[in-house]
């Protein structure tokens, strides 16, 4: 079974809708490549994803050993390259909330569990993730 659908609606806009749960999202070109930039542009989606998953798989090993993330924040920022236009870095800054207590052993396996993590691992090796924790 197919996992979204997505129209061209003009002015170099995309509408996709998760089939499963029938959420949408829309798509615009970024400002830099002739787009309006008023939403997420594809190659944000790729940064944002990363993040994402990261976060979520964290989460996952978290609720294991019974931590709890909640409110823990990441900035992504993407950065393009050219011949040919691509993603070519992808930075991901965590901030964990000050209240957080966690030892340097669950530090150790949460960094290792989000640069693991699907997207991650799914990216091309030429693509850079930087990665920075801030516990």
């Amino acid at each position: 079974m197919a996992t979204a659908s997505t129209i061209y609606t003009g002015e170099l806009r995309t509408s996709s809708t998760h089939l499963k749960s029938g959420n949408t999202l829309v798509t615009d070109a970024p400002t830099d490549n002739h787009g309006k930039g008023e939403t997420f542009s594809p190659t944000d989606l790729v940064a944002t994803a990363l993040g994402a998953c990261m976060l979520t798989v964290m989460g996952i090993w978290a609720r294991t050993a019974d931590i709890d993330l909640t409110d823990t924040q990441i900035e992504t920022t993407k950065v393009m390259g050219n011949n040919p236009r691509r993603v070519s870095e992808i930075h991901v800054n965590f901030q964990f909330p000050a209240s957080l207590q966690l030892t340097e052993a669950q530090q150790t396996k949460l960094k290792e569990v989000a640069l693991n993590c699907p997207v991650a691992k799914s990216l091309s090796t030429d693509l850079k993730q930087m990665v920075t924790f801030s516990w």
